[in-house]
């Protein structure tokens, strides 16, 4: 009996230690981020190096943008929504060889851009003119259909 409590007790500590080191970890790695938080979610902070997502926009920085009537395409994306883990290596790069300045907003670290941008799902792309919104696209395209929004919508 007594070899099972010893047994037990080690197992505790064990998981115990993992828990840790697993926390402790993620803060490190999520020490200066860009979104200014010091929690993220793992799926965000594996997307920290990544080069797609870089071009990120705070709530704070997009609400001043389109408070001002400046124009700003917004891409808002989860890092647990599989659609846009195919629909970002499509869209990113594309904006990027049309010179579009694509902002990233994680609406995962974001919740409250639910509610502000009426997205009812994602991947989504809004664009706003004047600070306004002129059009969106939501969900996975072929490439072609987003460079169709981007030279119709965007560039004109």
């Amino acid at each position: 009996m007594k070899k099972l409590i010893i047994f037990g007790g080690i197992v505790i500590l064990l998981f115990a230690a993992i828990t840790f080191i697993t926390s402790f970890q993620n803060e490190q790695r999520s020490e200066g981020n860009p979104f200014g938080k010091d929690r993220l979610s793992s799926e965000t902070i594996e997307q920290l190096d990544d080069p797609l997502y870089q071009n990120i926009i705070l709530p704070e920085e997009l609400e001043e943008k389109l408070q001002a009537g400046e124009d700003a395409t917004v891409y808002f994306y989860s890092g647990r929504c599989p659609a846009c883990d195919q629909a970002s290596p499509i869209l990113i790069p594309k904006a990027e060889e049309l010179d579009i300045d694509l902002h990233l907003y994680n609406i995962l670290e974001f919740e409250q851009g639910w509610n502000d941008y009426d997205i009812e799902g994602t991947p989504t792309v809004i664009h706003f003119e004047n600070g306004e919104e002129t059009a969106r696209i939501t969900g996975l395209h072929e490439e072609e259909t987003y460079e169709q929004f981007y030279r119709q919508v965007v560039l004109n």
